[in-house]
C-alpha cells in the first residue's frame, strides 16, 4: 500500500471513518468553541468581511464581485487545509491520519443536529407552543410565531432531513473524496450559500455564484442522503422504505431546492407525513410543493421517530465509509 499522499483513497477514507467516529462520540466540545470558536464561525467572519468590502455597485458588478469573493474564500480555506495536511504529513503517516481525523471531525455535525432537533420535541412537551417556537427558531429561518404545534414539528423534521444532507452526508462525501481540503472547501461553499446565497436585493447578484456552486456540490450527497433514509426505514419498525422510495420518485423534483427535496421526501414517505409545502420566512411566503402524501399534523412523537431514523441513517453512513475503506484497501494489497 502506498502512503505517499493523504488526499487520495484509502487515506481519505481512513480520515473519514475516524472523523465520523470522533464526532459521533464527542461532538465539538463547548470549551473548545468558547476558546477558539468553530471553523464555520471563522469562515463566516471571512465571508462577512468580503461581503462588506466587495458587494457594491450595479447588479452586474455585484455578480462579478461575488465570483471574485468566492474565489478568494476558496483559495484561503483550501490553502490553509492543504497546509495543515502537509504539516500533518511531516509527522509521519501514523501520526498524520489521527491528526487529520480530529481536524476533519469539526466539519460534520451529527451530535449537534440531533441535540437541536431533540430539544424541539422536549421543549414542546414541557413548555408548550412558547417553548417549541423558541427551540425551533434555533434551527429554521421561518417565522416561529406563525407555527402551531404541527408546524413546529414539521419544521424540525424538515430541518433534520435537509441538514442531514448538507451538514453531515455532504461534508463526509467530500472528506472521502478529497480529505481535509475537500471537506473544508465544501464547508466554505455551504457556509457562503447560507450567508449570501439568498434572493434579496443585497445578495441576489453577489451571492449568485455561491448559491449555484452550493447546488452543484450538494447534488451527490442529497441523492445519497435520500437513499440512506430509505435504507434506514427498512431497518426501523414503523417506517416504510417503500413509501419513502415512492415519495422521492414522485415529489423530490417538486421542491424549490434542487437538493432538499430528496431527503425531505424520503423522510416524509418513511414516516407517513407530509412535509415542506407553503411556509413563511419573515414576511415572505414561499409556495413550495408538498413532500409525501401522509399526515400534515406532525407531533413531538413524529420528531422522535425522525430522530430514530436519523440515528440509523448515520450508522449506515459510517458503515458505507468503512465498507469503501475495506474495498479500497483490499484492492491495493
Amino acid at each position: 500500500m502506498s502512503w505517499t499522499a493523504l488526499t487520495h483513497p484509502p487515506d481519505t477514507l481512513i480520515v473519514l471513518v475516524l472523523a465520523l467516529a470522533i464526532e459521533a462520540a464527542a461532538g465539538y466540545p463547548d470549551w473548545l468553541y468558547r476558546a477558539l470558536g468553530h471553523p464555520v464561525t471563522w469562515i463566516g467572519a471571512l465571508i462577512g468581511t468580503l461581503d462588506r468590502r466587495l458587494n457594491r455597485g450595479t447588479p452586474a458588478r455585484r455578480r462579478i464581485a461575488g465570483v471574485a469573493g468566492l474565489l478568494v474564500l476558496l483559495g484561503l480555506v483550501g490553502g490553509l487545509a492543504l497546509a495543515l495536511t502537509a504539516l500533518a504529513r511531516a509527522a509521519g503517516m501514523w501520526a498524520a491520519l489521527p491528526i487529520l481525523a480530529v481536524l476533519a471531525a469539526s466539519l460534520p455535525a451529527q451530535r449537534s443536529l440531533h441535540s437541536h432537533v431533540a430539544r424541539v420535541a422536549a421543549d414542546l412537551r414541557r413548555d408548550g407552543l412558547a417553548g417549541g417556537r423558541v427551540a425551533v427558531s434555533m434551527i429554521v429561518g421561518r417565522d416561529p410565531e406563525s407555527l402551531d404545534e404541527a408546524g413546529i414539528c414539521r419544521a424540525a423534521i424538515e430541518s433534520l432531513s435537509e441538514n442531514f444532507s448538507d451538514g453531515i452526508v455532504a461534508p463526509a462525501f467530500w472528506i472521502g473524496v478529497g480529505g481535509l481540503p475537500g471537506g473544508a472547501l465544501y464547508k466554505a461553499i455551504n457556509t457562503a450559500d447560507s450567508m449570501i446565497g439568498h434572493r434579496t436585493p443585497r445578495h441576489e447578484a453577489y451571492g449568485w455564484a455561491a448559491a449555484r456552486l452550493d447546488d452543484l456540490v450538494n447534488l451527490p450527497a442529497s441523492r445519497l442522503t435520500g437513499l440512506l433514509i430509505i435504507l434506514a426505514a427498512a431497518l426501523r419498525s414503523g417506517a416504510s422504505p417503500g413509501a419513502a422510495w415512492r415519495a422521492v420518485r414522485r415529489d423530490a423534483r417538486r421542491h424549490r431546492s434542487p437538493n432538499a427535496g430528496w431527503p425531505e421526501a424520503a423522510m416524509a414517505g418513511a414516516l407517513g407525513l407530509r412535509l415542506a409545502g407553503p411556509r413563511t420566512y419573515g414576511t415572505t411566503r414561499v409556495e413550495d410543493g408538498w413532500m409525501g402524501d401522509g399526515r400534515a399534523a406532525a407531533t413531538p412523537a413524529d420528531v422522535e421517530r425522525a430522530l430514530a431514523l436519523y440515528r440509523t441513517a448515520c450508522g449506515l453512513l459510517f458503515g458505507l465509509a468503512a465498507l469503501l475503506l475495506a474495498l479500497f484497501t483490499g484492492a491495493l494489497l
